[in-house]
């Protein structure tokens, strides 16, 4: 039964659909990208329900509590079941991603390469010229 309780940090993060990967999920452990209960840790780590995780990735940061246990991927419906994301963690994902949307809304025009009806407008113009 205790080994029902317990899964190792990679695992986990890997059932509960955080990472793509078992292998992915051990490079952010190792990277210092999950920290258990505050502390930084290690893929093979144990936890338990009632743990607290904090998660980075790309800019985005998640502290979740761990609120059950599985073993194997299951489906993202099932997944969420895994675990609850603090009111603070929402609130702060909502500011970074609304930050990162008016960053790229306010980005200039000619930031990027001419997409190709742009293109064929510059062709013509010249010819006009």
């Amino acid at each position: 039964m205790e080994a029902e309780e317990k899964c190792r940090v990679d695992k986990w993060l890997w059932a509960a659909r955080f990472f793509k990967t078992r292998a992915l999920a051990r490079e952010a452990v190792n990277g210092g990208k999950v920290h258990v209960n505050h502390e930084r840790s290690k893929p093979s780590r144990n936890i338990k329900p009632g743990d607290e995780l904090s998660i980075s990735r790309n800019e985005l940061t998640y502290i979740v509590i761990v609120k059950g246990i599985n073993h194997q991927r299951r489906p993202a419906k099932e997944a969420q079941l895994l675990y609850e994301e603090t009111e603070q963690s929402i609130a702060k994902r909502q500011e970074v991603m609304e930050a990162i949307k008016l960053a790229s809304a306010s980005r200039q025009y000619h930031d990027r390469r001419p997409n190709k009806k742009q293109r064929r407008k510059i062709v013509r113009f010249k010819r006009e010229v």
